[in-house]
């Protein structure tokens, strides 16, 4: 049987207008259309819907019944459009997003918040790793895409730079290097420092940084989250260089970050792979950490 959603669509107008004519003008459509498409509908079904006269249009008990039953197929096919339709728009889904420490806690919530606003339909999932981590989970196909820090350049991924951030030094209130707002790196020099390690994406930039300034300091401990630096520079055991988006330090902590000269940028990154496309949920999301990243911050 080859109904169609038109066939079905003109006989509702002809049997509440009762007439040919009146359906016509209602739709759109010439009469002679309007008839056509009711004797298609008839020779597909099989069975008489109307009786014409020169004056007006009947519906038979075979129409009657017909026509009892349409509108509410059709509700529920226009529901099972409109929901389609919002997953067209970006409305629907599950999208699963990977970020280096650094930019997890401090720029994903923002986006996890807008989120569940914008998108209530769309569920979020936030996971906090290592770069290293991050790069293998959106290759594997385990996260939808990530958010890492940069510059970084593969031939199978797509990035898109996001924002800049720079680095500043965290020690504690009673450090000498506490007392200037701005701290040049060579300050550093014989300093014990309590680093994220090479997991981490800004590593390798900070080294190359102290290396260029003559910077001879000396690495007491490597550790993978900000929070864990945080705890031993509190407790005397360095200082640390980080970048900015891994601040604020803890509440009530004797901690102060001091602004690094001259300054040194890294980039702040999303990535996906580059054969395979996002889905619509996923380039909501995508587009939504580009618009928040974008967004003027307090200056450091």
């Amino acid at each position: 049987m080859n109904v169609t959603l038109r066939q079905l669509r003109v006989f509702i107008e002809v049997a509440r207008l009762q007439s040919f004519s009146r359906a016509g003008d209602e739709i759109g459509l010439t009469q002679s259309a309007v008839s056509r498409c009711v004797r298609e509908l008839e020779a597909e079904i099989g069975v008489k819907l109307v009786d014409r006269t020169t004056r007006e249009v009947q519906l038979t008990d075979v129409g009657a019944n017909l026509i009892a039953s349409i509108p509410r197929l059709l509700n529920d096919l226009d529901d099972a459009l409109r929901e389609i339709r919002e997953i067209g728009e970006q409305r629907r889904g599950r999208v699963v997003v990977a970020a280096s420490p650094t930019v997890a806690c401090r720029l994903m919530p923002q986006v996890v918040a807008a989120c569940g606003q914008q998108f209530p339909y769309i569920t979020l999932g936030l996971r906090d790793d290592v770069q290293s981590d991050v790069v293998r989970k959106i290759r594997s196909g385990e996260v939808d895409f990530g958010v890492i820090i940069g510059p970084f350049a593969a031939e199978d991924l797509e990035t898109e730079c996001l924002t800049t951030d720079s680095f500043c030094v965290v020690v504690r209130g009673d450090h000498t290097l506490a007392l200037s707002q701005e701290v040049a790196w060579k300050e550093l020099d014989g300093e014990r420092l309590v680093m994220l390690d090479y997991a981490s994406g800004s590593r390798p930039l900070i080294d190359a940084v102290m290396s260029e300034q003559g910077v001879r300091a000396r690495v007491v401990q490597e550790l993978g989250h900000p929070a864990t630096v945080f705890g031993l520079v509190e407790a005397g055991v360095g200082i640390s260089v980080l970048p900015w988006l891994a601040l604020p330090v803890p509440a009530g902590a004797p901690l102060l970050a001091r602004a690094l000269v001259p300054r040194a940028e890294r980039t702040v990154e999303l990535v996906r792979r580059r054969d395979r496309s996002l889905s619509p949920a996923a380039e909501a999301v995508w587009s939504l950490i580009r618009q928040l990243a974008g967004q003027p911050e307090e200056q450091h």
